[in-house]
């Protein structure tokens, strides 16, 4: 059976028992072969953007005898997916920026039935903003530490009608609020210090006042979850 990182088992344990699979940017296709090696998922689509990455994943695949389980396939992003490829789709390892920016050129994904399942190694606010603005519902969050850094995974679906607004600081709390562990606290408090040194940076050098604003009052709604 193949192991995984606490960071890639939090993502794994978000995809639905049963739901075909897209791991995008795959790179050494090791959550493909927990998905189908522990039969979790019939099939898994890994993805990636060139044949290098794909080469690593290849001999994953081989390794296990996964082969008739998981397609590899080039793929910018969504770019080279079509709707019918998965239920779940996987953006693990990923930057928030470059995620929310994959997400913007896919209109399909905007379908009740498809779940979408995120680790993003940094600017998760960006992956929430796109995904309330778009109306899609987070449906989960958790987090782990691994090797000692905290990391949070969350899953969405579109769910136009349940739409709400929202308070500024949530695309910063999320749903991750509900989650009372110990790398939970310590990822609030990382994302509490470095708003707050922004702010207290930009005020000393009278830049962008409205960001400061802005960042003014999110903070009070992050600091009852941090270690501070």
């Amino acid at each position: 059976m193949q192991r995984l990182s606490p960071r890639l088992k939090m993502a794994a344990d978000m995809v639905r028992e049963g739901a075909v699979a897209a791991d995008i940017g795959t790179d050494h296709a090791y959550l493909p072969v927990f998905l189908v090696m522990s039969g979790k998922c019939p099939r898994v689509l890994a993805t990636d953007i060139g044949a290098g990455p794909l080469c690593n994943a290849k001999s994953a695949v081989l390794n296990f005898s996964a082969a008739d389980k998981i397609e590899l396939r080039i793929s910018d992003g969504l770019d080279k997916i079509s709707p019918d490829d998965a239920d779940d789709f996987i953006f693990a390892g990923m930057g928030g920026t470059l995620t929310a920016a994959i997400l913007s050129r896919a209109p399909w994904i905007k379908d009740e039935a498809k779940r979408f399942i995120f680790q993003p190694m940094s600017h998760p606010e960006e992956v929430r903003a796109f995904l309330i603005k778009n109306g899609f519902k987070i449906v989960y969050e958790n987090a782990c530490f691994d090797l000692c850094r905290p990391y949070i995974a969350f899953c969405a679906e579109y769910s136009p009608f349940e739409a709400a607004e929202r308070k500024d600081s949530y695309i910063y709390l999320g749903e991750l609020f509900r989650c009372k562990n110990d790398a939970a606290a310590y990822h609030f408090t990382k994302t509490y210090k470095h708003l707050k040194n922004r702010a207290d940076a930009l005020e000393y050098a009278g830049l962008l006042p409205d960001e400061v604003r802005y960042i003014r009052g999110v903070l009070p709604d992050l600091k009852p979850y941090t270690k501070i």
